[in-house]
């Protein structure tokens, strides 16, 4: 794992940094693919965990997140309109379809804005999911915003931050308007759920558009 700010660790991945998992203090945030597991599993092993938190409902974020929580015995946290995805073992697709994502998993915590996440608070950023949350700590300004902004192309692993395409957000409007608010907060780090970390925030007003 990478230390990227105090108590903020970047798992590892392959390729390493198109399919994001982070450590923030005890609480790790997204999974990964179903792929992802052991990988996780490897990073944390020693290291105390007391709970999982989802940014969203998709399957390259939750696809470990049955197994994880079922070895680590933790609780899964995710936005309150993404409970019904997770606990179907889907993903909301454009036009509000349903389609199969992952295994499965109880959801322990809706999260909602304004609640605390190991020293983070919890933003409502749908858009790209109708539940999507990025978590924001206003201390030294670190953000964790999902897939609100990809740090590069996660197809072409190459290019600058950028929204995802409006194929892949069932509700665009909504996403950009998460977008400009995320950018507003002029982040000093922002960590993508696809792409290597930024310090300049420039770059998100740029792609917020």
């Amino acid at each position: 794992m990478k230390q990227l700010a105090d108590g903020v660790w970047q798992l590892s991945g392959f390729p390493a940094g198109n399919i994001n998992k982070y450590l923030v203090q005890d609480v790790l945030i997204d999974s990964g693919t179903r792929l992802d597991q052991g990988r996780v599993l490897r990073d944390l092993k020693g290291r105390d965990v007391s709970a999982h938190a989802l940014t969203h409902a998709h399957f390259d974020h939750y696809g470990s997140s049955a197994g994880v929580c079922e070895q680590l015995g933790v609780p899964l946290w995710c936005g309150a309109a993404d409970v019904e995805a997770v606990e179907a073992g889907k993903m909301v697709a454009r036009g509000g379809r349903m389609v199969p994502a992952a295994k499965a998993c109880r959801v322990d915590r809706k999260l909602a804005e304004g609640d605390e996440v190991a020293g983070f608070t919890v933003l409502d950023t749908p858009g790209h999911s109708p539940g999507h949350v990025a978590f924001w700590r206003e201390s030294d300004r670190v953000l964790i915003c999902g897939d609100v902004f990809w740090g590069y192309n996660p197809f072409l692993m190459r290019g600058g931050p950028r929204r995802p395409p409006k194929l892949l957000n069932p509700d665009d409007a909504l996403n950009q308007a998460s977008a400009r608010r995320l950018a507003e907060l002029r982040p000093a780090l922002t960590c993508f759920g696809h792409g290597p970390p930024v310090r300049d925030a420039s770059v998100l007003v740029a792609a917020a558009g």
